[in-house]
């Protein structure tokens, strides 16, 4: 190994702008803890996936496990030399791809190898050497006062920068990673902000319930849990028995964005996305687990192929370095879905939204970079909450898997001002790749440690972010309590220059340095001296990981230039609506949700898809945080930039409006216990954009005080202006929601937006009024489908009545009064109706008296005013609207559910006239025909029609059911085997966990168990299998295979995941119209119920298998 302290390899990061591999965590371990077993992983050479990290876990670790190595020496084969020591010496160019061996001279730098080109002591003017080659040649994204600044620093230490620390400094102080603008000081036409923006959001906290656990800090938030019962290994380390244990775990929240990586290249923006944000979950605190994921995207005009959408212009140009709105529609939710499919995370919320327009005042405003959005629950042990300081003698472990020179200085490039000012190559550059097969094993290590319990050995953990080690080294031997601490470490396995190799790595913490080492081309002696070595990075901790001075910048505002809103002459009901249900932002999201797993983990209480025919309306997302509990989590996402081009403090209030009324049909504690993200993508560094940012924030801060919620973190992103051509185009500014919060034990724990009390049982619809009397147009997607704005802008006009509201109908969601609901938003009243029909597949009878008399029906039925449309049973309406009215909403009848049925008639009138008479299934069928058009850009074409002319006509799925040991064996690739066991514990049986690599090393037999079990999920590479042997389809749909004798049975579906009856999204009316309630229910399909809700049928399943054992056959 050489002279260093401690061993290390590298790693690599896809999450925020780090370097390409499956994932970068880095570790702070106590010198005497043990790790767990590293989980079905390679552990002697370089070639396997995992390779030298598992290795070096399981053996190289002072302190743990000793094994046949000492602490020094890692028992791996390098897949290859370096090349010349020379390979070590700088680059010049950051963004250049060339050979890892060789010469040292780079593109785009003259002096190639070394230091700024600068002499000490010369002037630093924004005309000097430096500036020209910090500010021009590589993309570091530094402003004058960051050159200043620098200067200043490098001038007290009496030398030059080397390339490699203004690479870190770049990163490490970005914008992407500082905050400057939402901390600095903002002069607003001339007067000062009196707090910075983000002071301000942090002032929301006083006016919220306490029971935040984690908040703006750490790689996520939390909120306080209650107490559950889960599976727990006995050793994790080795195999062992599931044993159920009772720990405190609390719940975690976290979003993040990768729009530049996801304007570059779709598919790897977003799985990088997708990944870097599961990191954030897990390195929350010393260790958590992840639960769940939602997704959002928001794109330019779509111009599908042969299927026109008129209000979108065909004329307008795109940048060649950006992808076409189509393949980031496409492309990024592809990656997001194929990430979370196969490392085994289901998504089950999400936003889709498309924008193109010039503007009265001639401004093009376009998602041409595009918004992709990800957030993640998830929940962590309340012994594992803090990160431990660090201590002299503790290990800085990397996980992860080889590093290559991709996605390098993402941090900066993403802070350009004006996306596309960049080199085209230095881009590409810049956009990681993703692995999710090496994050989930990186998943159970770290997992196996959480599931230590009080020796987890974990004492502190980080997600590689932007700068890669450089940062990431920094973040944990550099943020304890005692202040900066230094960390020593060797370098071994790169496959990068020194810009490549800073950012990567472990170390000893304790040090002042850290020496990077070609481990076969330059040794360095036993004690780690860096005599005669180069020293690339020689940087103070307070430059990087200090406070630093505000930053000031100077706005301005504009008042936007408006139009009332004209629609064609004559235009009626039926032809409006003809547009607006395939706006893509109310159309069916059909083309996302059939690509996406959305059950794995077994945890899944609430997806998006609904109702007999599965369809994607559910707007909030309903987790159980154990198998065994009835207690959980619900996430909703709230987003309405459109209406912020008109009213930026408007459309920030009706984001955070459009969550709750979202989050509201999950059963929660109280208002006062939600706690919010805050996500801010927005050009705020342009023009007049900085001040429609403040004008926004400071809408929704004023909102979140009054109704008591609150911010507990969030994410920025600034840099939302391309350059097409000559022009700059800039994105809508958007303020985006996500509501968390941790679901009650009592009550109905959700009530589904689809229409069940249908099937010869009317029920009737109340309208709850969040802004009675008003039917603003302005930024509907009605106005949009006629390429306008409008100018009348909706909002919530008087927020306690939002807050009165949401009491009102969590209590009658808690007494089961309610058998569906929904909110209006994008759509208006009659798109909220017509989903809540399409979701039930009935019929719809609305009869709407306008308020005021005379109103257009037009902006009666598709203005977007907050509000809430519920079902409720006949004989409880007048009792439901009497509860609204007496908190002070207003709630009004507006007619009621119909025949089941795709034939069933939807019948709408305004003021006694029919507008709307048609088929459930002919408008539904409009509704999906945009998602089943973007579905042909990525599935065969044959079969998409057929799912859509056979949807057009279907009535749903019909059931008729008449009324030990075992090992559940996992490969690399795996997933949904905790679900899978928690099915067989229910069902009364010893469930094991056992891997491939146990069977190989003898130290578990098949022998020992009356079962065995192959689990799936999106199995990476189907290890356990391989087509044609093991094929994905098959003739006839056959979906099951069962030997003749009963003992061997190969499944296709999961039925693991819905052995409870709250892990449904649809129950048939037969079986009593509705899930039973959790902790209810009765004992008809066997198994226990105790403490985890009513049993469903597939527990039969599982049951049977256990009387069969336990009949001796």
């Amino acid at each position: 190994m050489g002279a260093v302290e401690v061993p290390w390899v590298l790693g690599g990061s896809h999450g925020c702008c780090g370097f390409m591999g499956a994932m970068g965590v880095l570790w702070v371990l106590g010198s005497h803890r043990g790790v767990p077993r590293v989980m079905g992983v390679s552990h002697g050479c370089s070639g396997g996936p995992m390779g030298a990290m598992a290795s070096w876990v399981l053996w190289g670790s002072q302190g743990c496990w000793g094994g046949p190595v000492g602490a020094v020496e890692v028992p791996w084969v390098l897949g290859g030399p370096m090349g010349a020591v020379a390979s070590w010496v700088l680059w010049g160019s950051f963004g250049s791809w060339g050979p890892m061996g060789g010469s040292h001279g780079c593109q785009g730098c003259p002096m190639g190898a070394g230091e700024v080109p600068w002499v000490p002591g010369a002037p630093m003017g924004a005309t000097g050497a430096v500036a020209s080659w910090v500010l021009g040649g590589s993309w570091l994204a530094f402003d004058p006062w960051d050159v200043q600044y620098y200067t200043r620093l490098f001038r007290a230490a009496g030398r030059n920068p080397t390339t490699v620390e203004c690479f870190d400094l770049a990163q490490s102080n970005s914008e992407h990673s500082r905050h400057w603008f939402f901390r600095g000081r903002l002069l607003l036409e001339g007067r000062e902000v009196p707090r910075s923006l983000l002071q301000s959001l942090v002032g929301t906290q006083r006016s919220s319930n306490p029971n935040n656990v984690i908040k703006f800090c750490d790689n996520s938030s939390a909120i306080r849990g209650v107490p559950v019962t889960a599976l727990w290994p006995q050793d994790p380390a080795r195999p062992s028995p599931f044993e159920k244990r009772t720990t405190t775990r609390h719940v975690i929240f976290t979003a993040e964005t990768h729009n530049f990586p996801t304007a570059v290249a779709p598919f790897s923006g977003a799985t990088t996305g997708t990944g870097g944000r599961i990191r954030d979950v897990q390195c929350t605190g010393r260790g958590a687990h992840v639960i769940a994921g939602t997704a959002g995207y928001s794109f330019g005009s779509l111009l599908l192929p042969d299927y026109p959408l008129p209000w979108e212009d065909g004329t307008l140009p795109y940048p060649k370095s950006f992808a076409r709105p189509l393949e980031v529609a496409i492309g990024a939710s592809d990656g997001a879905s194929d990430y979370g499919n196969k490392f085994g995370e289901p998504l089950l919320a999400g936003f889709a939204r498309s924008f193109g327009q010039v503007l009265p005042g001639g401004e093009r405003r376009e998602w041409v970079k595009p918004i992709m959005f990800s957030g993640g629950l998830g929940a962590i042990e309340d012994a594992h909450v803090r990160k431990e300081p660090p201590e002299p003698g503790m290990l800085v472990v990397k996980v992860g898997g080889p590093v290559y020179r991709i996605g390098v200085g993402g941090g900066a490039a993403s802070s350009i001002q004006v996306q596309g000012d960049n080199a085209e190559e230095r881009d590409l550059g810049a956009v990681q790749r993703g692995d999710p097969e090496m994050e989930q094993k990186m998943n159970r290590v770290l997992r196996g440690c959480v599931e230590s319990g009080e020796h987890n050995p974990i004492c502190s953990i980080h997600d590689q972010g932007a700068g890669g080690n450089g940062k990431g080294h920094g973040g944990d031997v550099g943020g304890g309590a005692r202040g900066p601490h230094g960390a020593t470490g060797g370098a071994q396995g790169s496959h990068g220059g020194h810009t490549g190799t800073w950012g990567t790595g472990g170390g000893h913490v304790g040090s002042h340095g850290i020496v990077l080492v070609d481990d076969l081309e330059a040794p360095v002696p036993e004690g780690g001296s860096h005599e005669g070595l180069p020293t690339p990075v020689n940087l103070e901790l307070e430059w990087v990981l200090g406070k630093m001075p505000q930053k000031e910048f100077v706005l301005q505002r504009a008042t936007p230039t408006l139009r009332p809103l004209e629609l064609p002459p004559g235009l009626g009901v039926r032809q409006a609506l003809e547009r607006v249900l395939r706006l893509p932002a109310v159309a069916s999201k059909r083309y996302l949700t059939n690509k996406v797993d959305r059950s794995v983990t077994g945890l899944v209480a609430q997806q998006q898809c609904v109702g007999p025919l599965h369809t994607p309306l559910a707007d909030v997302a309903v987790v159980a945080l154990s198998h065994f509990d009835t207690v959980g989590a619900a996430t909703a996402l709230g987003e309405q930039p459109i209406k912020g081009l008109l009213d930026p403090a408007a459309g920030a209030r009706l984001a955070l409006t459009e969550a709750l009324t979202n989050l509201v049909f999950a059963r929660i504690t109280e208002l006062k216990d939600v706690k919010c993200s805050g996500n801010w993508m927005w050009g705020a560094k342009t023009g007049a954009e900085g001040g429609a940012l403040v004008a926004a924030c400071e809408g929704l801060v004023e909102l979140l005080h009054r109704l008591g919620v609150a911010i507990d973190g969030g994410k920025d992103s600034l840099s939302m202006a391309a350059r097409v051509g000559t022009d700059t185009v800039m994105a809508p500014g958007e303020s985006r929601r996500g509501a968390g919060a941790r679901g009650a034990p009592r009550g109905t724990p959700k009530v589904p937006p689809g229409l069940t009390e249908c099937r010869g049982h009317p029920g009737v619809l109340l309208w709850v009024q969040l802004s009675p009397g008003r039917h603003r147009l302005g930024g509907s997607a009605l106005a949009q489908v006629f390429s306008q704005l409008g100018d009348a802008c909706p909002d919530l006009d008087d927020p306690g009545v939002l807050v009165a509201a949401f009491g009102v109908t969590q209590k009658l969601l808690e007494e089961g009064a309610l058998s569906a609901g929904h909110d209006v938003s994008d759509g208006g009243l009659l798109g909220c109706a017509l989903e809540m029909a399409f979701a039930g597949n009935c019929g719809l009878q609305l009869d709407i008296a306008p308020d005021p008399p005379g109103t257009d029906p037009l902006a009666v039925l598709f203005a977007e005013e907050p509000g809430l449309v519920l079902e409720v049973p006949v004989g409880s309406s007048v009792a439901v609207c009497r509860r609204y009215q007496e908190a002070g909403v207003r709630c009004v009848p507006i007619g009621h559910s119909g025949p089941y049925g795709p034939d069933a008639m939807v019948r709408v009138t305004v003021a006694g006239e029919e507008v709307v008479a048609e088929p459930v299934g002919d408008l539904r069928g409009l509704w999906e025909e945009t998602s089943f058009r973007l579905e042909r850009e990525q599935a065969t074409g044959s079969c998409v029609a057929q799912e859509e002319a056979g949807l057009r006509r279907r009535w749903g799925p019909t059931y008729n059911l008449p009324g030990p040991r075992v090992a559940v064996l996992r490969e690399e690739g795996s997933n949904g085997d905790r679900e899978m066991a928690a099915a067989f514990v229910m069902a009364g049986f010893q469930v094991w966990d056992v891997t491939t690599q146990d069977l190989c090393a003898g130290t578990a037999t098949l022998d020992a168990f009356r079962g065995l079990v192959f689990v799936g999920g999106f199995s990476y590479g189907d290890v356990l299998g391989s087509y044609p042997q093991n094929p994905n389809g098959s003739g006839g749909g056959a979906a099951a295979l069962c030997s003749p004798c009963g003992r061997h049975l190969a499944i296709m579906p999961h039925p693991e995941r819905g052995v409870r009856a709250w892990q449904w999204p649809w129950w048939p009316p037969a079986w009593g119209g509705a899930p039973p309630k959790l902790g209810g229910g009765s004992q008809k399909f066997g198994g226990s119920q105790k403490g985890g809700g009513a049993p469903a049928p597939w527990l039969r399943m599982f049951c049977n298998a256990r009387e069969w054992c336990e009949g001796g056959a």
